[in-house]
């Protein structure tokens, strides 16, 4: 849950070339017992194109899927290799994983819809063994982070007297359709994650998170959520998004592709088919999705993910509860090899034709720059043989695309929607798909250390091979493409919000990433919320990068438009920006363009249209404009899921009117917002004029103590401790917006101890 105090005491870094970037854990780095990823044999395996996940119903009310998260062992090295343990989705209603017929696989099934068309997913935590007992985490979970905890206290970062070992009871987990336009009872909160119901689970762990919820009655182990699909054909993924523990699921194999098809791109006769529930054996498909994935391999088969410090930088402790740093927990990761659908560096046979490619990100934290070379091993940066025409990106197809392009530059969690036309080439041409991006934290172009051409420097071939028949698909002209787009209209507000460094004591000690606004500088996840739009505004988010790397900002809820970026005097904001808050707030809030060192510059023309996820170059003010327009609870974050999991990730709700209201008629104080999943509300009657005082008189949905609420004239705010959710106690404070009859807006909601 998020608070209003934070436990660590912290300082951030203004000097943007002091940053994470120093301290990496690069990918060359083996140790004993990993698997030297040199000699790991490229191009044998055949590229896997992952089928589409079977529905369990369909009506003209809505398609019904059950999907559970499993563990399982795929073969993901090469033949001759061991197996290695992996968790995945799969249809739950057929077969097991390892039995004939499963649908268990990593990355997972691919889930199709058309727009408008109402999906509700059973989703399932499968992780218990065959006799019924929970399974543990193979990766080191850190239980010293703000995290799920089912041991208690929940969704909250626990206390310890000694340095902990990495948790090991039952698996929280929680799924998010990256994306998606999706009430916050659907969206994945990170504390509405739930374990498996499993038959050994302590009688004391909490079993849900505190927002936990579902639209139909669910079991154990179990939520239903609905997805409306109410947005344009696109690429969505759905993935884990568990407290303190995303890296670790997402790592581990919980992801897969979610599709949205609408009769715009239907018309366009784009090259395919895609898989299909119900496809003969031998099906030649011509639309491809493709996630790339950074990942480690000890000796015996098993995923490497550091378990200490030791792989990050030079820092050996103190560690927590000696300081503030966690033992396990990494600032990034960086895989030594690359897998590709599911296996490492596999090929694909291809015709001299048209082939429409969905590349996803899906790495933890690299930064993807892939081009198609002829010559994997050519001194970088290396001539292209042949271009992409990007016809689409996180949100959809490009307004006036498809735009060409040489290179992709895909961060984490970014997609690109791409055509390759192999028509020039004859059969028994090999060609490559690289990677030029570093294996360090990106910090912008030039890349200065390209990742290795021997190993993450390179992804997958292309093996062209004869024509099987008539390419009738078609690549749009330039400039033709038209999708219509949701009007964001005119904007409400702007608001300056921070990417942050943060340093502990002692000071050699590896930095956090954090974000924050610009009047209170960095703020963790349990920090009082700051960003409140109001149902149907428009805003302006302006993302003021201080920190030395690029990071992928993720919103939650919304299709954002790219408005564009401005470089700025990072060392003088920032100064400017401290001695505003050392201040005492007073004076005037620093404008990041009064610190402009040039021109805004527009979009990437890849960037044109709607995204979810924008990438925030250092040194540099990313401008994004979204229209909020679904009331509730959501978050936004860095995707770095490293960072992710530490703080770097804030609560927003979307407000349906002023949070309070006070009638002099009644003496009643209405409290309407209070909104987690459902919609809350509290009224409480005036007690005493000096200060404001009230006593409780009506609650629904929720229950609290006798004296709720008290008003502070001196201060402005109105402090409710006592509403409850789910047994637990919380305290929100209002601030007064005007006289009366008096009226306040959100200013702080958090947890009491």
């Amino acid at each position: 849950m998020f608070f209003l105090q934070c436990r660590k005491t912290v300082f951030f870094l203004g000097v943007f070339f002091i940053g994470l970037s120093l301290i990496v854990f690069a990918a060359t780095t083996v140790s004993a017992d990993q698997l030297d990823p040199s000699t790991i044999p490229k191009y044998v395996t055949p590229l896997v194109i992952p089928p589409a996940m079977p529905f369990e119903s369909k009506d003209s009310a809505s398609t019904r899927y059950q999907i559970a998260a499993k563990q399982f062992q795929p073969q993901i090295l090469p033949p001759g290799y061991p197996t290695t343990q992996v968790f995945g989705y799969g249809d739950a209603t057929g077969p097991a994983p390892g039995l004939p017929g499963t649908r268990y696989h990593y990355p997972a099934y691919t889930v199709e819809v058309r727009s408008e068309e109402k999906v509700q997913v059973k989703w399932i935590n499968g992780l218990a063994d065959d006799a019924g007992n929970f399974i543990s985490h193979f990766l080191p979970i850190d239980p010293t982070l703000h995290w799920a905890n089912p041991p208690g206290p929940r969704d909250h970062r626990p206390e310890f007297v000694d340095v902990p070992g990495a948790y090991k009871g039952p698996v929280p987990i929680i799924t998010h359709l990256h994306g998606a336009h999706v009430p916050p009872i659907s969206d994945g909160n990170p504390e509405a994650w739930y374990l498996p119901a499993a038959k050994n689970i302590p009688a004391d762990y909490f079993t849900r998170g505190t927002f936990y919820d579902s639209v139909l009655p669910a079991e154990s182990g179990t939520a239903w959520f609905e997805y409306p699909n109410t947005q344009r054909a696109t690429t969505l993924w759905y993935h884990d998004h568990t407290l303190g523990m995303t890296r670790l699921n997402v790592y581990a194999g919980l992801a897969g592709f979610w599709l949205i098809r609408d009769s715009y791109e239907d018309s366009l006769n784009l090259p395919g088919p895609a898989p299909r529930a119900g496809d003969p054996a031998g099906t030649k498909y011509y639309e491809i999705p493709i996630v790339v994935q950074d990942r480690s391999f000890n000796t015996d088969g098993s995923l490497f993910y550091p378990d200490s410090r030791d792989f990050f930088g030079d820092y050996e402790g103190p560690f927590i509860p000696g300081t503030n740093l966690s033992p396990i927990w990494n600032p990034e990761f960086f895989g030594n090899a690359v897998v590709v659908n599911g296996n490492t560096w596999p090929f694909l046979q291809v015709e001299p034709r048209k082939y429409r490619f969905r590349f996803l990100n899906g790495c933890n934290s690299r930064f993807l720059i892939m081009k198609v070379v002829s010559d994997p091993l050519a001194a970088r940066p290396v001539s292209t043989a042949l271009t992409f025409s990007q016809i689409g990106n996180d949100g959809g197809l490009i307004p006036n695309g498809p735009v060409t392009v040489e290179q992709l530059l895909v961060a984490p969690a970014e997609r690109a929607d791409v055509i390759i036309d192999f028509s020039a080439f004859a059969p028994g041409t090999e060609l490559y798909l690289i990677n030029e991006g570093p294996d360090e934290p990106f910090g912008g172009f030039p890349v200065e250390v390209p990742a290795s051409s021997a190993t993450t420097g390179q992804v997958m071939k292309f093996s062209v091979g004869g024509f099987t028949g008539i390419d009738s698909s078609r690549l749009p002209a330039p400039g033709s493409l038209n999708p219509a787009l949701p009007v964001l209209g005119p904007v409400a507000k702007t608001r300056d919000l921070t990417l942050n460094e943060i340093a502990y004591v002692p000071q050699d000690a590896p930095v956090e990433a954090h974000l924050g606004t610009a009047e209170n500088g960095p703020m963790g996840w349990e920090a009082h919320m700051t960003e409140t739009p109001m149902l149907g505004d428009t805003e302006v988010w302006r993302l003021i990068n201080l920190t030395a790397d690029a990071h992928p900002i993720h919103l939650h809820l919304v299709q954002f438009e790219v408005v564009g970026r401005f470089p700025f005097d990072v060392t003088a904001y920032a100064a400017a920006q401290h001695a505003y808050i050392d201040g005492g707030k007073m004076g005037t809030l620093p404008d990041p363009l009064s610190f402009a060192t040039g021109d805004t510059s527009p979009p990437n023309s890849w960037e044109a249209g709607r995204k979810d996820t924008v990438i925030s170059n250092p040194g540099e003010v990313t401008m994004v404009k979204a229209k909020f327009d679904l009331p509730g609870l959501f978050v936004w974050h860095c995707h770095i899921l490293e960072h992710e999991d530490n703080e770097m990730m804030r609560p927003y709700m979307v407000m349906e009117g002023q949070c309070a209201s006070f009638d002099p008629a009644t003496n009643n104080l209405h409290v309407p917002c209070l909104e987690m999943g459902d919609q809350y509300s509290l009224d409480l009657s005036l007690a005493n004029n000096n200060p404001l005082q009230f006593s409780l008189a009506d609650i629904t949905a929720i229950s609290g103590g006798s004296q709720c609420a008290s008003y502070n004239p001196l201060t402005g705010i109105l402090h409710l401790p006592c509403a409850e959710y789910f047994g637990l106690r919380y305290s929100a404070d209002l601030s007064v917006t005007g006289t009366a009859p008096y009226t306040f807006e959100l200013f702080g909601y958090s947890q009491l101890p």
